[in-house]
């Protein structure tokens, strides 16, 4: 007896759910690790009722772009409170609102984003939040905040299986959060399984060793990669955000001339951590006058001293195609950014 001829059109539809199943299973080439070198604007918000312009500006640089936003919580009366972006506690008093100020600021960005459908560039902003304050209630607003803009959020499946990543749904928006525990309880572990995963946790390094913290930043530069990188990502961690003391023993303030064995260093933690399936962060580099701190709002741990020391660093970033690049000076990052692709 002859088998059984499938009619042409089934044979179709079973090709086409095998494509699916595949294409559901394969990330988006932007969201490997990797894949694409981004500036990272580091403190991107007003720090007392100055810089208000600098998430436009990150933006000005061209997408994609990270961008950091610092968030604390402001109490107020019958305990009421708001998520408000801002670096010192004691100094959010008139400070605007994360919804306001970030959101308001991109939704431009994103509705264009998502006129124009080009999933093959998307995420077009991948937004870090640095928690400043961790408060239950801050956490829920924060979720709650992101709720309102699902359209544009990249996202995943809470799964039964925290420890394996589950395929991301890309949307022109990615959000990233710190390391700290209560994140990972109030945006991964209260959700049940099936629930979206809107933050994306970052890797909890193991402390290094020493009795102050002076000794423990030193500490860093020699603690082993396969130390700092233990793990793999998980469903909700899935990157691994450093200080330059990893690299260079004393950070910026105390780096000498860049050499061999720090571009070795950089590349073996970058490796690492793309091995492990983690995109990586490292903060900030910045070059520039010892004055330009104050004027700028800028931290003076941060500066290699001038733009020379900075932009060496930032192309060594790019050529071992660190995930994210922090720093404070976007358009000179920008720039020497188009300068080296000029060049090539």
């Amino acid at each position: 007896m002859r088998p059984r001829a499938f009619p042409t059109a089934i044979l179709g539809l079973l090709a086409a759910v095998t494509c699916l199943s595949a294409a559901i299973d394969t990330p988006a080439p932007t969201l490997v690790p990797g894949a694409r070198v981004l500036l990272d604007a580091h403190n991107a918000y007003p720090y007392e009722g100055r810089f208000g312009d600098r998430v436009a500006r990150a933006l000005a640089t061209g997408v994609p772009v990270a961008i950091e936003q610092d968030l604390i919580w402001r109490a107020g009366a019958n305990g009421t409170g708001v998520s408000v972006v801002g670096h010192d506690v004691d100094k959010v008093v008139d400070a605007p609102t994360f919804e306001s100020y970030f959101f308001g600021t991109i939704a431009p960005v994103m509705e264009q984003a998502l006129k124009e459908n080009r999933r093959d560039r998307w995420p077009l902003v991948v937004l870090n939040l640095d928690f400043k304050t961790n408060e239950p209630a801050h956490h829920a607003q924060v979720r709650q905040v992101l709720g309102r803009y699902q359209r544009w959020l990249t996202s995943a499946p809470r799964t039964a299986t925290p420890d394996q990543p589950s395929p991301m749904t890309v949307g022109p928006l990615l959000v990233l959060t710190g390391s700290h525990q209560s994140q990972q309880t109030d945006f991964h572990d209260q959700l049940v399984v099936g629930d979206a995963l809107w933050l994306f946790g970052a890797y909890e390094a193991p402390p290094p060793a020493g009795a102050t913290a002076e000794d423990r930043a030193l500490a860093l530069a020699a603690t082993p990669v396969e130390t700092l990188l233990a793990h793999r990502a998980t469903n909700y961690r899935r990157w691994a955000n450093f200080p330059w003391h990893v690299i260079e023993k004393g950070g910026q303030p105390h780096a000498g001339p860049w050499d061999a064995a720090d571009r070795a260093r950089l590349d073996a933690l970058v490796s690492r951590a793309h091995a492990q399936g983690l995109w990586i962060r490292f903060y900030t580099l910045n070059g520039h006058p010892a004055a330009d701190a104050d004027a700028q709002g800028w931290s003076k741990g941060y500066n290699f001293g001038n733009l020379a020391n900075a932009a060496i660093r930032w192309k060594a970033a790019r050529e071992a195609k660190v995930d994210f690049v922090a720093t404070d000076q976007y358009e000179e990052y920008a720039g020497e950014r188009r300068t080296q692709n000029a060049g090539r």
